[in-house]
């Protein structure tokens, strides 16, 4: 059975309150290699028609992702890509990683003029807002709204997790010329096969999450690294590092049929 499109009901009722809204998703959560990437795009009330295509991430092929990635930059009027990096997942953990991926996605968007009054995250559990007992980051994060299977139902979430695993992948390609036993071209630091065979053949090397129960090897793979956000030392309050480059199209509202 063919999924049925996202929609926008979610993100119009929220536009009755807010004159700017954003969708959240993560990818690369589960993974053992890599960084921690979330994606938002941001829609407003004279955003026009859905991408032709658009579905989660995780239904689409490939090639029909990357296609997809010009007209959601069009579709939405900003969006950007934030990551964690493997030793930024093992100093504070998961949950905070993702916490510090999200608020550079948004950093992004700050730095190109654009606020969201509100984030729609996919899931239930609400992993973006700085938990109260922890320090704060000087640019407050916008109230968050979680929405199970957002990913499936809202195109801006939709949008946000295309563009993340796009580029996210592009990272583990662009890392599978420095580290090709892993097999990343294929596998995407994910738990393949051919990815735990490697691990436990030659060992971890600096993209893997060292703090996770890898099945390695006795001696660890050496080489360098293939981008320079892997060992970065991470402040509290996440500027805009790590962030793909902010990308805003406020005059491009209406998708090409």
């Amino acid at each position: 059975m063919t999924a049925r499109p996202p929609g926008r009901q979610a993100e119009r009722e929220l536009l009755e309150h807010y004159p700017l809204v954003a969708g959240m998703d993560e990818v690369g959560r589960g993974a053992l290699a890599g960084p921690v990437s979330v994606g938002v795009a941001v829609v407003d009330a004279g955003t026009g028609r859905i991408p032709a295509g658009l579905r989660d991430s995780k239904l689409l092929r490939p090639a029909a992702r990357e296609r997809l990635q010009a007209p959601i930059r069009r579709w939405a009027v900003a969006s950007a890509v934030g990551h964690a990096s493997p030793a930024e997942i093992d100093r504070v953990g998961i949950i905070a990683a993702l916490r510090l991926a999200g608020t550079r996605a948004l950093a992004a968007l700050a730095e190109a003029g654009c606020a969201p009054g509100v984030v729609l995250l996919d899931g239930s559990h609400d992993w973006l807002t700085t938990p109260p007992h922890l320090p704060q980051p000087e640019r407050g994060t916008p109230p968050v709204r979680t929405q199970v299977k957002a990913d499936l139902r809202c195109a801006v979430v939709a949008a946000a997790s295309v563009l993340a695993k796009c580029e996210r992948d592009a990272m583990l390609v662009d890392a599978h010329e420095s580290f090709p036993v892993y097999g990343w071209a294929g596998n995407k630091g994910y738990s393949a096969p051919d990815h735990l065979d490697a691990l436990a053949e030659h060992g971890a090397c600096p993209m893997h999450r060292r703090s996770w129960s890898l099945p390695t090897g006795p001696r660890p793979v050496a080489a360098e690294l293939p981008f320079d956000e892997l060992e970065p030392e991470a402040p509290v309050d996440p500027g805009v590092e790590g962030t793909s480059g902010p990308v805003r199209h406020a005059e491009e509202g209406m998708m090409e049929r």
